[in-house]
């Protein structure tokens, strides 16, 4: 098995970059951020609040009345909570905030780390999230961390919320990229970091063409595909 890890911040381009190469690699994608989203929205419709206070209460909630499924339907990973797809509700801006307060909850990290594992064991899989060169896949062969400037950042997360038709501003949307990075980079539980042995790429100048032919060429350098 191939197996390759994408980490970096919100908005660094590296879940669009991963999917599509994994489409013209012909391998799995898997989105891990999208697992811990769906482990927030579950907290949010059962109306636990998510902190590290409640983390024995989130835990026993998805251990016991969660059922999280990915499937890949027509090469698109898709998110299944208790049977329901969810993987567009899963995306609101609300929802990626809660996540990265669930992902800092070391209970909510075990409970999904057995099914990514699995994934990554059983396929030529791309991976991407923010531990996955240091935590989950220490061995990946090739393992790259992609990041740009946090305006640059804020601007692309902020364009695709406007586009799913959600009222934010560019503004707050930077604010909340801060907070983000804080929040990620500071977490006791597998911080967001570079891996050694990572390549770093900066995409803040770059278009996602240049940056997705640029991941492919790294990839096909090892010549197993």
């Amino acid at each position: 098995m191939i197996n390759i890890a994408i980490d970096g911040p919100v908005g660094s381009g590296k879940s669009s970059v991963a999917r599509e190469c994994a489409k013209r690699l012909g391998i799995m994608y898997v989105d891990t951020g999208a697992m811990y989203r769906a482990c927030a929205l579950f907290c949010i419709r059962s109306g636990i609040e998510i902190s590290p206070e409640n983390e024995a209460q989130i835990a026993e909630l998805l251990t016991g009345k969660l059922t999280l499924d990915i499937r890949i339907v027509d090469d698109v990973q898709h998110v299944y909570i208790n049977g329901e797809d969810v993987s567009a509700d899963i995306r609101t801006h609300g929802v990626g905030m809660a996540a990265s307060m669930v992902s800092a909850l070391p209970s909510v990290r075990k409970f999904l780390l057995d099914k990514q594992l699995d994934l990554a064991a059983h396929n030529n899989v791309i991976m991407d999230g923010r531990d996955i060169g240091t935590v989950i896949l220490p061995n990946a062969d090739i393992k790259i961390f992609m990041s740009a400037r946090p305006e640059v950042r804020a601007k692309r997360r902020y364009d695709e919320l406007i586009a799913k038709g959600e009222k934010v501003t560019l503004s707050q949307v930077l604010i909340d990229v801060n907070k983000r990075d804080f929040q990620d980079t500071h977490r006791e539980t597998a911080p967001l970091v570079q891996a050694p042995d990572a390549m770093f790429l900066d995409t803040s100048e770059l278009d996602f063409e240049q940056t997705v032919e640029g991941v492919i060429e790294l990839i096909r350098s090892l010549d197993k595909l």
